[in-house]
């Protein structure tokens, strides 16, 4: 029986991953803006800890993962020297505005596919015709001279890469080596007391286990790249969880399947979609949702569209920067996050005061 082909063997096990993923996010309604909007309008913090465990989770997986040399994050995209902080600021921006328009992030609408949900169909559809329109179309135009304009070359500043701790050791005088271990229990370790802290939150078993299944997934998907994918003569690049690219992708490779080759991200959105599915179907809860009326489906266009652009600007979504890239401790991922965050914030004060002057206003709190 001839061997089967790397690319193969990382998508099946991808799309295996991208199926606990899904389920697990389905279950436990796992949801970045979910998490946003429960603060703004619950004062809720709930769910915005479980995403902050699983950033945690990942992080301490991912920096094991480094230490133990089973794999480099240094190869991964989050490591370059090449720091892309206005494309993080205003994707980033785009990208936390847009989920609010969209009804959720690039995750929980592959999620609300698998549940039935029609304009999530059309939302994912949508951003990754727009995210590959950025990635390499039309307006990748725009995004290269904003790249070539703005981007700042850390190696010129002796640096070999953009992650948080290079950056530290640099500062401090020491080997980036010999402070990654206490540089990572200082950071996730301030991430789990804030999450478990809370007495509410450790009663909250779908939400503990949401974090910890989601964060668990980030490492996992270096290791099935950087392991499974270490092919000798054609390695596969270093790669994990991430959505608006993937989303391009996987349209893509539906239309020209027979000219095309499967990898790490089309298999996982495809896993989240057939996971969520199964999940639902387990759970009785699989329901057909179409658009309510034209100004819904406008709303989610809208949101779908600036989704696609800020997520390649940002270089990733709430999964790809905000737990995968953080994952690595790269300074770029954590003005991306900052920035969805404030973006997202911004759109669901944008759709309770009906404009975005009154938004910017209830949120600084000034008349």
């Amino acid at each position: 029986m001839e061997e089967m082909p790397v690319t193969t063997v990382v998508a099946f096990a991808g799309f295996i991953a991208g199926i606990v993923f899904g389920a697990t996010a389905n279950k436990t309604n796992f949801c970045t803006m979910g998490a946003l909007s429960d603060i703004v309008f619950m004062e809720d913090y709930s769910r915005f800890r479980a995403w902050l465990l699983a950033m945690a989770v990942a992080i301490i997986g991912s920096q094991t993962l480094h230490i133990m040399g089973i794999v480099d994050l240094y190869e991964s995209i989050y490591q370059t020297t090449n720091l892309g902080w206005l494309g993080a600021i205003i994707g980033g921006l785009m990208f936390g505005f847009g989920m609010t328009m969209a009804g959720g992030c690039a995750n929980k609408n592959l999620v609300r596919i698998g549940g039935g949900n029609l304009k999530s169909i059309i939302v994912v559809i949508v951003m990754g015709i727009f995210g590959y329109m950025t990635l390499r179309g039309l307006v990748g135009l725009a995004r290269i001279e904003l790249e070539g304009y703005s981007n700042i070359d850390l190696s010129e500043m002796g640096l070999n890469s953009q992650g948080m701790i290079d950056i530290a050791a640099m500062a401090f005088g020491g080997e980036a080596e010999n402070l990654r271990l206490g540089f990572t229990a200082l950071f996730a370790g301030a991430l789990l007391v804030y999450c478990f802290k809370d007495a509410n939150f450790r009663t909250q078993p779908l939400n503990i286990i949401g974090g910890l299944v989601v964060g668990a997934m980030i490492p996992l998907g270096w290791w099935i790249t950087g392991v499974m994918g270490a092919d000798d003569f054609d390695p596969l690049p270093l790669f994990s969880f991430t959505f608006v690219s993937p989303a391009g992708e996987s349209i893509q490779y539906l239309m020209t399947f027979t000219g095309a080759t499967i990898n790490f991200g089309i298999a996982t959105v495809g896993g989240v979609i057939t996971g969520s599915f199964l999940m639902a179907m387990m759970s009785n809860s699989f329901h057909i949702e179409a658009f309510t009326d034209t100004d819904d489906m406008k709303r989610h266009l809208f949101g779908a569209a600036i989704m696609g652009i800020g997520g390649i600007l940002a270089l990733g979504c709430t999964v790809g920067q905000g737990i995968t890239g953080m994952s690595t401790l790269a300074l770029g991922s954590l003005i991306a996050l900052v920035s969805i965050i404030i973006g997202g914030l911004i759109g669901l004060k944008y759709m309770e005061e009906g404009s975005l002057g009154g938004a910017l206003k209830a949120l600084t709190g000034s008349q």
